[in-house]
């Protein structure tokens, strides 16, 4: 069989695949459903929201959720529900631009480290010791008060703590494929070390550090709204999910619960989906799992 037909039947097997397993397995495809949700709301949440996220009606300030304000509605009057919807677009967008950022860097360090070794490595060794010798959370703290609590800034501090995963993943995988027989041949016919470092290695893993992706997404949405929920994060009255948990936390005690309950609730279920979807994303792309 030639490569040409067998790459197709290659790709339709794999899609079959995936198919099988977001099917399959109820969990999973609850977990694809959520993400997809997830999107809708980030792409089209000004579109849908019921309400403008912004504005105030003190006369209907607290009220409880109702067939109107199904989330409720906050201190200044402002529905909730609207604002746990709009606040999808930027949690989501910190959460994928901090994990395609250090994707691209963690993942290329440490495919060069596990390739190349020496001088290489060490560098990137002790870069990723250095970031790991801090608590995490406290190190990003440090880096966004230390440029300004701004979504670049957030980012920027998601991506550098997320770092050593990255590196360390993607320098193991590297490290073990870089004498395999693939490699070597492709030494023989003439490419150079480069070359194969782009299209031999790092397609390999790329598998597996998609799984990583999936699994850091949820951890990108707790940095944020962690940095948000104690004023490090974006500034209200910005809908985010960390702020509208801090403002209704002090009106728990008062018995106005649905102020931090639902933004809470969006931020647990988003977490919870991307940590079920490093699951399905295991089973997709683990040879072993083929059906």
């Amino acid at each position: 069989m030639s490569a040409t037909q067998a790459s197709p039947s290659a790709f339709a097997a794999s899609l079959r695949h995936a198919r099988h397993v977001v099917t399959g397995n109820a969990v999973t495809g609850l977990a694809f459903a959520m993400f997809f949700l997830f999107l809708l709301c980030a792409a089209f949440g000004p579109l849908i929201a019921p309400y403008d996220p912004l504005a105030s009606n003190t006369a209907i300030a607290l009220q409880p959720p109702s067939w109107a304000h199904p989330f409720g509605t906050d201190q200044l009057g402002r529905d909730i529900l609207s604002r746990v919807v709009v606040a999808a677009r930027l949690d989501m967008t910190v959460a994928i631009a901090s994990v395609a950022l250090v994707f691209a860097l963690g993942g290329l360090a440490g495919v060069a480290a596990g390739f190349f070794g020496g001088w290489t490595d060490r560098v990137v060794g002790r870069i990723a010791d250095t970031i790991m010798a801090f608590p995490l959370f406290v190190l990003a703290m440090g880096i966004v008060a230390a440029l300004g609590n701004t979504v670049t800034n957030i980012v920027i501090a998601t991506a550098i703590v997320n770092f050593p995963l990255y590196a360390r993943l993607a320098r193991a995988e590297a490290a073990i494929r870089r004498e395999a027989g693939f490699v070597l041949a492709a030494r023989l016919t003439g490419n150079s070390e480069l070359r194969i470092l782009l299209t031999q290695i790092l397609p390999n893993i790329l598998p597996i550090m998609a799984v990583q992706v999936s699994l850091t997404m949820g951890y990108a949405i707790l940095n944020a709204a962690g940095l948000s929920f104690i004023g490090l994060g974006v500034r209200p009255p910005t809908p985010e999910w960390g702020i509208m948990v801090a403002e209704g936390a002090s009106f728990i005690v008062s018995g106005e619960w649905w102020v931090a309950l639902f933004p809470g609730l969006a931020l647990m279920l988003a977490v919870f989906c991307f940590n079920l979807l490093g699951d399905g994303l295991r089973d997709i792309v683990d040879p072993q799992r083929r059906s």
